[in-house]
């Protein structure tokens, strides 16, 4: 099964994706695959693979990716070869963008979202104790989380407004319903 990670900015999906990972690691039915990103190795953030944008153009456009999107000046890529990682019968997690939930919907069928979220006084603190973004662009994250809903039968709520370990288990449980 594909398994759709989705939340605001500042809702800790990377903190409950790295806790997951190591729970999870040598299971190989859970399958974690980095995602490849048009941002520096050294900017910080998640572990990814870094491209710049004619690789990622070139890849995008050989069909390397799964699901692509943009956002935040960025450009984003699920690897393809997840595929045969689903064909094997493995659970696929992936960190995506919102806006991509239709397509994958749409390509893969049959699929589980996790939408990770918390308050947003809580998203406005985590925002800015990780630094990288101004007040405004704060401001402008937050409207964007109000904006989106994520709704359908595949969706599964997981808040992370406690304590990392709380979260990591809280994600954990809906990655083994």
């Amino acid at each position: 099964m594909l398994v759709l990670v989705v939340g605001p900015s500042g809702a800790g999906k990377d903190t409950l994706l790295d806790g997951a990972r190591a729970a999870l690691a040598g299971d190989g039915a859970f399958i974690f695959p980095r995602r490849e990103i048009t941002r520096p190795a050294e900017a910080g953030g998640e572990d990814h693979l870094p491209v710049d944008e004619v690789q990622f153009d070139a890849r995008e456009a050989s069909g390397g990716y799964a699901l692509t999107w943009r956002a935040h000046g960025l450009a984003y890529g699920i690897p393809a070869d997840i595929a045969d990682d689903l064909a094997l019968g493995r659970t696929v997690v992936v960190n995506v963008s919102r806006a991509v939930l239709d397509e994958a919907r749409t390509r893969f069928g049959a699929l589980r979202v996790l939408v990770v979220t918390a308050d947003p006084e809580i998203l406005a603190r985590r925002l800015a104790q990780r630094g990288r973004e101004s007040a405004e662009d704060i401001t402008q994250r937050l409207a964007r989380a109000e904006a989106f809903a994520v709704e359908g039968d595949d969706v599964v709520m997981v808040r992370n407004e406690g304590t990392p370990e709380e979260g990591v288990a809280r994600f954990l449980a809906a990655l083994e319903r």
